[in-house]
């Protein structure tokens, strides 16, 4: 078994994000989004589904909303049983296993006859993807030392943005010219991308699960494990009662990932519906984003050396803000608003490894040295974003279905981002957290 500290060990534990990246950037924010937007917009962009009249963005950001919360609900409990039993990379696998056939399962979604395959399977690989997140994120304290932990957090936000971007190329290449591989179906190329995805994720996630050890700590559970995993669980949220550094990273966290993720998963139908940009727009933008993000990602682990978590968190946070501000100010009418959209998504794209790898890091160096349920602390830390996200996407619900625009929702946005730098400023410096 590879030790911790071990750079073949690290190196494996990062290359899950190459893996699955390409699930946030093909299927939560570029091809899928526009594919299921343009397949749904007609007839004012209503759609049936469960005998129920909809608005598709409504139902999107329902669908998405919901499986957030069933992960929110599951991890808890699933990471105490696996810590309990020693099975953190067993329960990965199986998230892993899920999120991606489901993915793969989205190229049966032809158009607005058969919408209840792409709600259906977005819930169920939303469900893979975060649920697996949560097992991956745990494994972070077992692989590198405190002192490690930031630049192997941006290790692997750095991997995923590339190897994201170079299978989204391969996509777009179909999707803007099927005729150069003899493709006429229209929503042929965007179906074979999913299918794409989904082998990519299985197949990369390989290198990753032949290098984690299954059972670092070598616990032999007793039968009644699924007793003893709430028990666990139990003793963990009794001790995270009494740390008051990671409550209010957790406070913060919820606030500011309210913006975060809801963006990243709102941010072409914005473009789309609200800027009237073209395809062709958005795609360059979230190129820009996650290439500026791998700089981003490495800028700032090496700045959170120099100045400290606290005060780099702090600077991303209080950029997310200034962004969303800027966002609200965008108008269609602006002849020159796809510039002023690329500026933007740059600007983003410097912050966004960045508040991810600072986050998950700044968690890990807070965990107790010498606890050993590292799957059941970060299922706090998980349950706390997807709550956000439950709460960001009910809200961009709720206002879109009132004005049918997300422009109020982005600069309701910018409030959330100040409330969690206000609630960052309470925390104090301790042993690894400077």
């Amino acid at each position: 078994m590879l030790k911790k500290g071990d750079k073949k060990l690290i190196n494996g534990w990062a290359f899950y994000d190459w893996a699955n990246s390409v699930y946030s950037l093909v299927i939560g924010t570029a091809v899928f989004p526009i594919y299921y937007e343009s397949i749904t917009s007609t007839d004012g962009g209503m759609v049936q589904f469960l005998g129920t009249e909809w608005h598709n963005t409504t139902i999107y950001s329902y669908a998405l909303g919901f499986s957030f919360l069933i992960v929110a609900i599951l991890s808890p409990i699933l990471s105490a049983i696996a810590d309990y039993t020693g099975n953190k990379k067993k329960f990965m696998q199986f998230f892993c296993m899920m999120g991606s056939l489901s993915v793969m399962s989205l190229f049966f979604f032809t158009g607005k006859e058969n919408v209840w395959i792409g709600i259906v399977f977005t819930i169920l690989a939303s469900i893979g993807f975060w649920g697996s997140i949560v097992f991956y994120n745990a494994y972070l304290p077992e692989v590198a030392h405190p002192e490690q932990q930031d630049r192997v957090s941006a290790k692997g936000f750095m991997l995923g943005y590339f190897g994201s971007v170079l299978l989204l190329a391969f996509n777009l290449s179909m999707v803007m010219k099927p005729e150069m591989y003899g493709i006429t179906d229209a929503t042929l190329p965007a179906r074979i991308s999913f299918l794409t995805v989904g082998i990519w994720w299985v197949g990369f996630a390989q290198v990753t699960f032949n290098r984690l050890p299954n059972d670092p700590f070598k616990r032999k559970p007793e039968k009644d494990y699924i007793f003893k995993g709430f028990r666990e669980l139990k003793i963990v949220l009794k001790e995270i009662k009494t740390q008051s550094q990671l409550k209010t990273l957790l406070i913060s966290f919820f606030l500011y990932s309210v913006g975060v993720q809801t963006i990243i998963l709102l941010a072409s139908t914005f473009g789309i519906k609200d800027l009237g940009l073209e395809t062709s727009n958005l795609i360059i933008t979230i190129l820009l984003i996650q290439l500026v993000g791998i700089l981003g990602a490495f800028l700032f682990s090496r700045l959170s050396e120099k100045i400290g978590n606290i005060k780099a968190l702090k600077t991303t946070v209080l950029i997310w803000a200034v962004a969303c501000v800027g966002a609200y100010m965008l108008h269609k009418e602006d002849p020159n608003v796809y510039l002023k959209f690329y500026a933007l998504g740059a600007f983003l794209g410097l912050v966004l490894g960045a508040i991810q790898t600072l986050s998950r890091s700044t968690y890990s160096k807070l965990l107790p040295e010498d606890t050993e349920d590292h799957a059941t602390y970060f299922s706090f830390y998980d349950v706390t974003e997807k709550l956000a996200l439950v709460f960001g996407l009910a809200l961009a619900g709720i206002v879109t279905s009132y004005t049918n625009s997300l422009r109020l929702f982005i600069l309701i946005l910018a409030v959330f981002f100040i409330a969690g730098f206000i609630v960052l400023s309470f925390m104090k410096k301790s042993k690894y957290v400077k």
